[in-house]
């Protein structure tokens, strides 16, 4: 008999006993699966491809509903019934790391009973530290993997948002104060997931998974690309949407529209209040900039249809006449925009640049999905009372603070303590810091926290896919960043990249779903066929909601069939 690792030769002497009993014996095999699931920890011992790996709990689950959050990108909302299914949590690398907080990797896993010989992981989101829900979102209307028969892992990324937080260092993000906590987040508890998961597959149904998928937005993205540049031979195919493959200077962006925006909203005391920063504009003057947006440039693609398809011609040159007309006179008034409005969206959409005029980030394209709420609530916040303050401030405000910048700053996760620093800071001093190392940081949060490497050499030769949607008016990672990284990679390959790599602008959507747009589309089918059955996506049908309803397919990938970008 031919040598195989114990867990492997195990479960394939459960499956082969199932496969002999009779067609009665469907409750027996069914107890065989209960008693493999309850066995992992035994079989394992000794196993795993990382030695301080452990199974903390492995549950049988009978079928039964399942309520999805509305907010997890990719995710319907509303309950789904799962299947059954063994249930497992795993931890890895338990460690006391700085501030003397208890570290680890953790892990969550669910194993089918009716197996599509499938791996799928589920990529994270904002800053991690969830274990997640190990389901498997694929699509804002498609059925979750576990759904459709994949074995599904989730991750926290090395840190736990309970044991972690400290108050006193970014609540959350204090992990960020912790190198080998930050490096994890970035990219380096990934592989060692993917390869426990795999064992435990394996283990499990006696086989290993025939197709491996990596799926994610934002992070999740982020998370993506890691696979793809740094792992190629983990997965067949990754959906890689919206990533934030430059989260540090994307960050670093976020601070400088902190500081364009807040001189519009002061107080009585007139300084900068975080309070008055979602009515700096008003829901009417979105509106204005948005129809100054489609009068400039909606027809550009030969249909007027409220989407600005060919965004990438829509700039600030061809949409100021149409601004400079609603702007007021004199002073600000209803029904007109102040100059001082004009002037600050412009530079926010320009991006981030230092004192010499080089830019740090990247600029945004003028999309009718910058006048949505998707994009207020990140750039300005939602003026709702109990919505909570600006994302670039909450969010982003700590993150640059903890994560992305060494030394990291010790502040509270105060909105109003972290605006104040956020107003404060030196844009070119701080876009150093996104790249300094020291004695405590040896590696710097761009060398952990970014993946924007146009080399996929790997990923091409393993014969692995990667697709990229990516919405417009992303108000958080900006998709001129993304198309100009595929015009490196493109150049790389000699202008072939499509062959394995395709990006699918979705217009006016903003970050990872909502916006006026066609953002209802099924990517993860299209690219389990583009693996399976070499069907390469050159569009992909898409469908908007009651704001725009039209169905539409996505332009062609990038880049056109001329060659050039849209």
């Amino acid at each position: 008999m031919p040598h195989c690792p114990l867990p492997l030769c195990l479960a394939a002497t459960a499956s082969l006993l199932a496969l002999s009993m009779p067609l009665g014996g469907a409750r027996a095999a069914e107890s065989d699966l209960k008693g493999r699931c309850l066995a992992l920890e035994k079989t394992m011992a000794g196993h795993w491809p990382d030695a301080s790996t452990h199974i903390v709990s492995a549950t049988p689950q009978a079928a039964g509903p399942y309520t999805l959050s509305p907010t997890m990108p990719g995710a319907l909302g509303g309950p789904v019934q799962l299947p059954d299914h063994c249930e497992v949590y795993g931890v890895m690398h338990e460690r006391t790391g700085a501030n003397g907080q208890a570290y680890a990797i953790r892990f969550h896993l669910r194993l089918p009973t009716t197996w599509n010989q499938g791996f799928f992981f589920q990529g994270g989101g904002g800053t991690n530290g969830d274990v997640g829900n190990a389901i498997g979102p694929t699509g804002s209307d498609t059925m979750p993997a576990i759904l459709q028969g994949y074995a599904v892992v989730s991750q926290d990324s090395g840190h736990d948002n309970q044991r972690n937080m400290d108050p006193s260092h970014g609540g959350i993000a204090a992990f960020g104060f912790d190198a080998q906590a930050r490096a994890d987040y970035g990219n380096a508890s990934l592989k060692p997931v993917a390869d426990a998961a795999k064992a435990l597959v394996a283990a499990f149904y006696g086989a290993a998974p025939h197709r491996s998928y990596f799926v994610g937005c934002s992070k999740g993205g982020e998370e993506g690309m890691v696979f793809a540049q740094q792992h190629p031979e983990e997965f067949d195919g990754i959906l890689a949407s919206a990533p934030g493959f430059a989260l540090p200077r994307a960050a670093l962006a976020q601070a400088w529209d902190v500081q364009v925006f807040a001189p519009l909203a002061k107080g009585p005391d007139g300084q900068p209040a975080l309070s008055r920063l979602p009515v700096a504009y008003s829901e009417a003057d979105m509106a204005l900039v948005n129809d100054a947006v489609l009068e400039a440039c909606d027809a550009d693609d030969g249909a007027k249809d409220g989407i600005v398809s060919a965004f990438a011609q829509c700039t600030t040159a061809k949409v100021m006449p149409g601004l400079k007309a609603h702007t007021c006179a004199g002073a600000k008034a209803d029904g007109c925009l102040s100059q001082a409005q004009v002037s600050a969206l412009v530079q926010s959409l320009n991006g981030p640049r230092t004192k010499a005029g080089q830019p740090i980030y990247s600029d945004w394209p003028w999309d009718s999905g910058i006048a949505a709420r998707g994009w207020r609530a990140w750039k300005l916040g939602l003026p709702e009372q109990g919505m909570g303050p600006t994302l670039n401030v909450a969010l982003g405000g700590v993150s640059l603070a903890s994560i992305f910048t060494t030394p990291p700053t010790p502040l509270p996760p105060d909105p109003q303590a972290l605006l104040r620093w956020q107003m404060g800071l030196d844009i070119d001093q701080t876009a150093v810091r996104l790249t300094a190392t020291s004695a405590t940081f040896p590696r710097s949060a761009w060398q952990d926290v970014s993946a924007r490497s146009p080399d996929l050499s790997g990923l091409k030769a393993r014969g692995a896919k990667l697709m990229v949607p990516h919405g417009a008016s992303d108000p958080v990672f900006s998709i001129n960043d993304t198309l100009a990284w595929w015009r490196e990679v493109d150049g790389r390959e000699g202008g072939k990249a499509a062959a394995f790599v395709r990006v699918f602008p979705v217009p006016g959507m903003n970050h990872c779903a909502g916006g006026p747009a066609t953002a209802h589309y099924d990517a993860f089918s299209a690219l389990v066929r583009w693996v399976e059955q070499g069907q390469a996506p050159d569009r992909i049908l898409a469908s908007a909601g009651p704001d725009t309803p039209l169905a539409r397919p996505h332009p062609a990938p990038v880049p056109l069939p001329q060659g050039g970008a849209l």
